[in-house]
């Protein structure tokens, strides 16, 4: 894809946008079919088929929408036109469009290409299909291009990781997809397998992993800039393949969505292709605890007491509740060995987050006031919204055990959410500025290109603006 500032006398494909209010100010001079099938709401969609080619009419709705709103009509229009639209120079006609909201237009096109579950097809992928914008100069066009497909890039990684069934996505697949991956972008890898996290004491972390009939993969991945005085983001992905809920079974009703319990590793895994490919001026330390949850002689047990990383016991209640338990040794481990300024970490972890919320948004939690208002001003921005939840003491209570320093969960049938954090909270070593992001409800939902349940991207978008915008 290209964006190119020229205008050509004759395009067999044009793409014509309008709000409502610049429909009303310019609809006389259009075809009186036209004004009768078309108003401008959003998401509205025409297709005029003429002997020079076909013009789409793109609805953007009022006026007064927001940048993410062009996004997600760029994004549905791309999803629901795919199969008919070409790879041919194209015009967009949006005098009114600002450079960002251009931009934004264009990503929406990029992402809603993605297609499910295991095609690579993309149209806009090609070459030939350029998109030709008047208003702004070839440099910004040519900044606008390199942001929108690294982004895509990165936005689409995640969501094809996240929708692969569970026997193409093992342990040994992934670590070989990310090997790779660190080699193409210079991202230094490490790997511990179950021998060297015995080693180093990675007891919360092996505890999940035990069960599993493939090797342990406690992976580090490090996007290193050569600015000077740069900021240094320590990122913990949740990353269980697959989840049968150990000993602790899931109701099997619903279990074929547990490969979605790595959206936290994959929305990490998003953002570091975006950093590497535009460069960001910034340092990324990437934790990904890889593991599966399985069933197996070898499986951690309720009433088992194990030995984290950074020394405290734990006393498991359930075996459901591993994502606690691998990032745990994730954070602790980060806080140990890396001096980072901000610590993130993300996991789809609750059901009681998924109760709260919904799709709507994230459950959040942070110790720090400054992290806590960024990460809120920037899902808002991106329309990966966060709410900030409680991190009150009084929640300790209910993980206390009469056996070890900790329970994995509570035995009360309430704010588990919240019980996840204050679990968490302990293995931060201090951390200044650590925020948890409980995204079950939202990186795993109903989406426009699947029937069924599918990866939505979410937390790409957000952690990429963050750690562009607040370095």
């Amino acid at each position: 894809m290209k964006l190119i500032n020229k205008k050509n006398k004759n395009y067999t494909q044009v793409f014509h946008l309008f709000t409502e209010e610049e429909w009303t100010k310019t609809s006389k001079n259009f075809n009186k079919n036209i004004a009768t099938f078309f108003t401008g709401k959003k998401n509205e969609i025409f297709v005029n088929a003429h002997e020079e080619g076909i013009t789409y009419f793109i609805g953007l709705g009022k006026s007064t929408l927001q940048n993410f709103e062009i996004q997600q009509v760029a994004h549905k229009f791309s999803q629901s036109q795919k199969k008919n639209l070409q790879a041919v120079p194209t015009l967009i006609l949006a005098d009114f469009m600002t450079e960002k909201q251009f931009e934004e237009f264009v990503k929406g096109l990029l992402i809603g290409t993605y297609n499910y579950p295991f095609e690579k097809t993309h149209a806009f992928w090609n070459a030939k299909f350029e998109l030709h914008f008047e208003n702004t100069s070839q440099k910004k066009l040519d900044h606008i291009s390199q942001r929108s497909l690294a982004l895509s890039n990165g936005q689409i990684a995640c969501q094809d990781w996240l929708n692969k069934p569970a026997n193409l996505k093992k342990p040994d697949t992934f670590s070989l997809y990310l090997k790779n991956l660190a080699k193409k972008y210079d991202i230094k890898y490490t790997s511990f397998n179950r021998k060297k996290c015995e080693e180093l004491g990675l007891g919360a972390y092996l505890s999940v992993n035990q069960g599993s009939a493939y090797d342990a993969a406690f992976t580090i991945l490090e996007y290193k800039t050569t600015a000077k005085n740069a900021k240094t983001f320590g990122l913990v992905g949740k990353c269980v393949l697959f989840d049968t809920g150990g000993i602790s079974l899931k109701n099997p009703d619903n279990m074929h969505y547990m490969k979605s319990d790595m959206g936290g590793a994959t929305a990490v895994l998003g953002t570091l292709i975006y950093a590497a490919e535009m460069q960001l001026p910034v340092n990324i330390v990437a934790i990904l605890p890889i593991t599966d949850n399985a069933i197996s002689e070898n499986a951690f047990l309720p009433s088992d007491v194990i030995t984290a990383y950074n020394g405290k016991t734990i006393e498991i209640l359930n075996t459901d509740a591993e994502g606690r338990m691998i990032l745990a040794d994730g954070l602790s481990y980060m806080a140990r060995n890396f001096k980072t300024d901000f610590l993130i970490d993300l996991a789809t972890l609750t059901g009681s987050s998924v109760r709260m919320f919904g799709d709507t948004c994230g459950a959040m939690f942070s110790n720090n006031e400054e992290l806590k208002n960024i990460l809120i001003k920037t899902g808002d921005k991106t329309n990966q919204r966060l709410w900030n939840l409680p991190l009150w003491d009084v929640w300790k209570d209910d993980i206390r055990s009469d056996v070890a320093d900790l329970k994995n969960i509570s035995m009360k049938p309430i704010g588990d959410c919240i019980v996840a954090a204050k679990f968490l909270e302990e293995f931060i070593e201090n951390h200044p500025k650590w925020a948890h992001l409980d995204i079950a409800g939202v990186a795993f939902g109903s989406v426009g290109y699947a029937k069924e349940k599918a990866a939505t991207g979410f937390g790409v978008q957000l952690l990429a603006d963050l750690i562009e915008n607040y370095h």
